[in-house]
């Protein structure tokens, strides 16, 4: 099986409690009961961005723990508070060190998963400041995973942590790779809270499925 859950906010490691914020009481054993009841061993879980509060990768140890303890493979895309990132030759030496086996990278690459290739970004988003070079970063980026993906084979299964788009927003330069691509289907995060009123289901022919831990009550979200 192949699932999906956004911006699970952890702060295992850090102060940062998210049950300052309506619907977010006790999310951390909400994720990890609803997780252990649906996914086994063999399925994979695609988690597309703002995984950890943690400032750097130390501060992100008992996180990836609780991670790692949950049953299935687990794929992880940057969302915009994911200011632990560094680079993935860190992130993997860090994963190495910490005896963290299950969980892979997608940054400027795509990953096969039975007859699925899940590919990605962070993208792009209307509350960003206007930087044209991030942009064009993060259309570059999704191509890139994209051409993996062609060559990987499988169907292209896309992840965004920002959706490209969301109520009068439009963010042409990801949706014209989406459309080069044949992309009908977008799962992302970001949006929380009262923000899914404005969230767009259907644009342009091309689907997009809000998966936000908040907003799917926080339970992994069964693509196929």
């Amino acid at each position: 099986m192949l699932y999906t859950i956004s911006d699970l906010h952890l702060s295992l490691s850090t102060d940062k409690p998210m049950n300052i914020f309506k619907g977010w009481e006790n999310h951390t054993e909400r994720i990890k009961s609803n997780w252990l009841r649906l996914v086994g061993d063999d399925d994979t879980v695609v988690l597309p961005g703002d995984f950890s509060w943690g400032l750097k990768l130390s501060e992100t140890v008992e996180d990836f723990k609780f991670l790692e303890n949950l049953p299935g493979k687990k794929i992880l895309l940057k969302g915009n508070h994911d200011l632990w990132w560094s680079t993935v030759k860190k992130v993997n030496e860090f994963f190495e060190e910490n005896d963290i086996k299950s969980v892979s990278l997608i940054l400027n690459n795509a990953i096969k998963v039975g007859d699925k290739t899940i590919c990605g970004t962070r993208g792009w988003f209307y509350d960003e400041s206007e930087d044209t070079k991030v942009r064009k970063r993060e259309v570059m980026r999704l191509t890139r995973s994209l051409e993996m993906a062609e060559s990987l084979g499988g169907e292209k299964v896309v992840f965004l942590h920002y959706p490209p788009v969301y109520g009068e927003y439009v963010c042409n330069d990801i949706l014209d790779v989406l459309k080069q691509y044949n992309i009908k289907t977008v799962y992302h995060g970001h949006i929380h809270g009262s923000g899914y009123n404005s969230a767009v289901s259907e644009y342009d022919g091309i689907k997009f499925n809000l998966i936000s831990a908040d907003c799917i009550d926080f339970t992994p979200f069964l693509i196929v």
